[in-house]
């Protein structure tokens, strides 16, 4: 794991001219592009991450989007998302980023990458290469407020019911890789929820 150092919880850690890392269909690294030039119009296709971060009670870590995000703001997600900047590995972004938006540390296993775009409008879209992590820890969150507005621990069979009933509240890749965690990787997920 990476060290992380010390972290304000409400230090500005994204910046709209960061750059990111451009990839095609098969991960393949095709340049950089600015983060808010990546999400205009219908997106550019970037390298992204999404973290599932579990308590020892099975529950999962939810964070409720900060009301300033570019898109999808005050939607739930799942526990930690973002992307690695040019030149940094993912292993550095993903300890980095849970780091300094939930103020945590975790043990992050790979598994699985996927290609989504998803359309807010107006106001932009993400159109990502994902690698989605499984993860635990016994820290409590202390989230930055520029990041985050809201956060709970859920169990995946209130989760279930929660998206069942109010799909909207929440962010479309959660849901995609929500969705998929219960189809495909159930074994996987199982070890995190008991």
């Amino acid at each position: 794991m990476v060290s992380t150092g010390s972290s304000k919880r409400d230090e500005t850690v994204s910046f709209d001219d960061e750059e990111l890392i451009l990839v095609d269909d098969e991960d393949r690294e095709l340049g950089y592009l600015s983060k808010a030039k990546c999400h205009e119009g219908s997106g550019v296709l970037h390298r992204a991450f999404s973290l599932f971060v579990f308590n020892h009670d099975g529950e999962l870590l939810l964070q409720q989007r900060a009301e300033g995000k570019r898109l999808w703001s005050l939607c739930w997600s799942n526990s930690c998302c973002s992307h690695p900047r040019r030149g940094e590995s993912m292993e550095e972004a993903i300890h980095r980023r849970l780091w300094q938006e939930v103020g945590i540390e975790a043990q992050l296993a790979f598994l699985y990458k996927f290609r989504y775009q998803a359309q807010f409008g107006s106001s932009g879209a993400e159109h990502e290469l994902c690698w989605v992590y499984l993860g635990v820890t016994d820290k409590a969150p202390r989230p930055n407020r520029q990041e985050i507005a809201n956060w709970c621990w859920i169990s995946p069979a209130a989760l279930d019911a929660e998206l069942a009933s109010c799909p909207e509240h929440y962010t479309p890749w959660f849901k995609m890789e929500w969705t998929r965690l219960r189809s495909d990787f159930a074994d996987e997920l199982r070890r995190y929820t008991r």
